[in-house]
Order: C-alpha cells, then sequence, then structure tokens
C-alpha cells in the first residue's frame, strides 16, 4: 500500500504524543523530524527509529526536502504564522497543531495569499477524527434528542496548584519560559485548551443551520490573568444567530475535566470524554425510556485517525477536508471567536 511521508517539525510532547500514532496506520509513515535541540532530535530518533539522514537540526532542511509530503508544524503557537507560511511556499502540505495561529489576521493573510487550490491546509483538532465524534453527529442528526438547543463544554486541568503531603494546596514553581505561561510564545488557556470548545461549539452549532459569524454573540464574557501576565481561567457564552447557545470554561486552576452535555428538545446527550475519548462513552438521556449508554471500544492513539484520514486525503488527491474536519474558512471563524474572548 502506498504510504504519505511525514514530516515533524518542533519536538516537544504534542509531537510525540502525535507521533505515537502511526504505530496504528498503514497509508502513512513518520519520515523526518527537525528540532534546534539537539537533545529533543536525539531522543525522538531513538524513539521512533527515524534514521539520520532524516533528522535535521533545522525546519528548512527538513520543509525542502522533495520526499517529505506533509508537515506536522509543532512549534511554539507565536512560530506557527511563519512556517505554515514557510511550508507553503515549498509546496508542502500543512497539518498546523492548534491553535492555527494566534490571532484571525494571520490565518486570514495565510488563506488571502498563500492557500489555492493546490494547497492542503488543516488545523490539526484529533477529536474530529475519532469514531466517538462519528457516532455524536449521527445521533444528533438522527433526531434522537430533538431539535438542538443549547450546550455546555469545558476543558480544564489545574496546573497551577499541587497539594502537599498534609493535602494542604500549595502553588507550584512556574517556569515563564514555559509556552503555556509565555505571552510571547502565545501562551495561556484560551488558545491552549479553550480552542477545544470552541471548535466543538461551532461544529454542534453548525447542524442546526449555515453560522453567520458576523452574527455571533459573546456574553457572560470572563477572565483571569495569572501571575505571567497569560489567562488562566476562562468563560464565556457563544449565542448564535440560530438562537442555538454554548457556554463554555476553560481553565489551568480547576480540573474541569472534558465533559460536555448536549441539550435537545426531546434529551440531552453527555460525553464523558470529549477530546481524548480515553474512556469513550456517550449517554443518551430522554424522558420516555431508560437511558442509552453507549461505550466505543479503541486500542489506538486518538492521532492515529487524524494521521489516516489525512493521509487518505493525500492519497486521494483531495485538497478541501472532509466534514467535520475544518476548513481554512472554519479556521478563521474560529479565530474570530477566540480573538472576541481573549480581548
Amino acid at each position: 500500500m502506498k504510504q504519505i511521508n511525514w514530516g515533524i517539525i518542533g519536538l516537544g510532547s504534542i509531537a510525540s504524543r502525535f507521533a505515537k500514532g502511526f504505530k496504528y496506520v498503514n497509508n502513512a509513515k513518520l519520515l523526518a523530524i527537525a528540532s534546534k535541540t539537539n537533545s529533543k532530535l536525539k531522543k525522538f530518533q531513538e524513539d521512533f527509529k527515524i534514521s539520520n539522514s532524516y533528522s535535521f537540526d533545522n525546519y528548512e532542511s527538513l520543509i525542502e526536502n522533495d520526499e517529505i509530503d506533509i508537515v506536522y508544524i509543532a512549534v511554539p503557537n507565536s512560530l506557527h504564522y511563519e512556517w505554515i507560511v514557510k511550508c507553503l511556499k515549498n509546496g508542502k502540505k500543512v497539518l498546523v497543531e492548534k491553535p492555527a495561529t494566534i490571532n484571525s489576521l494571520e490565518i486570514e493573510d495565510i488563506k488571502n495569499n498563500y492557500i489555492n487550490n493546490e494547497t492542503f491546509f488543516n488545523e490539526a483538532f484529533m477529536y474530529l477524527y475519532h469514531p466517538q465524534t462519528k457516532k455524536i453527529l449521527e445521533l444528533i442528526k438522527s433526531g434522537e434528542i430533538g431539535k438542538l438547543i443549547s450546550m455546555e463544554t469545558a476543558f480544564g486541568h489545574n496546573i497551577l496548584t499541587k497539594k502537599n503531603f498534609l493535602g494542604f494546596k500549595k502553588k507550584k514553581k512556574i517556569n515563564p519560559d514555559n509556552r503555556i505561561h509565555n505571552k510571547k510564545l502565545g501562551g495561556g488557556v484560551i488558545l491552549d485548551l479553550g480552542c477545544y470548545p470552541v471548535s466543538f461549539s461551532t461544529l454542534i452549532a453548525s447542524l442546526v443551520s449555515k453560522i453567520n459569524y458576523d452574527k455571533v454573540k459573546i456574553i457572560n464574557k470572563k477572565k483571569e490573568v495569572g501571575s505571567t501576565g497569560v489567562d488562566v481561567d476562562a468563560n464565556m457564552e457563544i449565542v448564535f444567530e440560530n438562537n442555538f447557545k454554548s457556554k463554555i470554561a476553560s481553565s489551568f486552576t480547576q480540573n474541569l475535566g472534558n465533559e460536555t452535555k448536549i441539550f435537545g428538545s426531546n434529551g440531552e446527550i453527555i460525553i464523558k470524554d470529549t477530546w481524548m475519548a480515553q474512556d469513550s462513552k456517550i449517554i443518551v438521556k430522554k424522558l420516555d425510556r431508560k437511558d442509552l449508554v453507549i461505550n466505543i471500544q479503541s486500542n489506538q492513539n486518538i492521532y492515529s485517525y487524524e494521521i489516516k484520514a489525512l493521509s487518505q486525503h493525500i492519497l486521494d488527491k483531495k485538497m478541501n477536508i472532509d466534514f467535520p474536519g475544518l476548513t481554512i474558512e472554519d479556521t478563521i471563524s474560529n479565530m474570530k471567536i477566540i480573538d472576541r474572548w481573549r480581548s
């Protein structure tokens, strides 16, 4: 079977989790890696059996290599724009780690100046390709919970405090150079975690009717800024023109979990682990019957679904991403909402 050759630039923890997904696919191969940090490069080489010939200490050498079909960009958020542009200029297909850019102006510039009919570009939201998401969309489209009314979705983990041996909470020492705490690197909880609930909210809202983003309202917006100047706790409510509403929360200070509730006129859907689907359980509640519990078994890395789907797109010479994967227009619209949340 023909395989798509992937390269990764930026070898942090997310790149490592992504790379483990190649173990479960047969239409893709992780061929090349690049990092400016020698220790990361060597460890990645050992962990994923990458040849010296395809291990680069600079990003340019990887994106200029003719054998690489698509580049997964996993550098800090503030560098996404620069390397998306460089990859596209070199004729490379692109999967960029979320958020695609740090604001809507950057992603609009990419669309207007670097995207054409021969360009392949996608923002990496791995949960969209998992069978769990497919099942949720099937349930909603079949009218299982009636007309959609609203949803509540969250993504949050307490990474700022820990318990000491007496059980009392104690603040963790923060490294201001860490990308999630560094404003210059595009840090903050909204860009790091909040982009997930935004993307899912717009996806579900689109099942009601086409969204006019110019008429989307942001209400009840709250934000807490931490000691390094980035947002560490944030919530808001999105009101779509079609009257569908979504309450969103993201946090570095609270263990909000990964649960989503979608409410309809005839019931609700509860998703226990929306983003990683490690314990893939969907509960459908209706007044006229016993709860329906749907368990989706998977022995794969969640990133493998994304890798397989996008590689097949490339093999089939498709430049447009199939639903529910995000189009460039979807990414721009979501970033406009995020801009308003962060402002």
